[in-house]
């Protein structure tokens, strides 16, 4: 697993990204309810906020998206989101080695010790969260999130590299 590295997004990367999401619900469910769908690939950039948030796509041997995702600091944690791996990957160790890097990434970037994203429960992610040191914590009672149908989960960096290895 040591090819597969991040890297910002082009042009290709982004049409592959994109198809990914074929429909309203998976697309919105992963980029959040505000995004639109259909989108074209200029409102997907934009909603994506790519001038805006840190995006990096994670690319195998031949240069091909397995996987991307953004961070950003929010409430002293590098706060990590849309994270996404290539179906036809999944089960190959990609989210872990995906979420590390941009961990890493992030956590020297943003200069903090902690990490943190939201899922929906019922996410099969999450299962990799949780063997990652992810838990469930409660967000600061102002936050949008206070809300049943999201978790917020945290994890301490060194935790974090302590679970994936290298």
């Amino acid at each position: 697993m040591r090819h597969r590295h991040l890297v910002s997004l082009h042009a290709s990367h982004l049409e592959t990204l994109a198809s990914w999401f074929p429909d309203a619900w998976s697309c919105r469910r992963w980029g959040g309810p505000a995004f639109r769908y259909p989108f074209t690939m200029r409102s997907f950039r934009e909603d994506l906020q790519l001038d805006e948030i840190t995006s990096r796509g994670l690319l195998g041997e031949s240069g091909e998206l397995l996987g991307f995702g953004q961070y950003y600091a929010r409430w002293g944690h590098c706060h990590l989101a849309r994270l996404a791996v290539a179906s036809d990957r999944r089960g190959e160790g990609l989210g872990a080695r995906l979420i590390q890097l941009l961990a890493r990434e992030g956590g020297k970037a943003l200069a903090t010790e902690a990490c943190s994203l939201f899922v929906f429960p019922d996410n099969p992610a999450r299962r990799l969260y949780r063997r990652l040191g992810f838990v469930e914590t409660r967000p600061p009672a102002n936050a949008w999130t206070d809300r049943p149908d999201i978790l917020y989960m945290t994890v301490e960096l060194e935790r974090l590299e302590e679970a994936v290895g290298d």
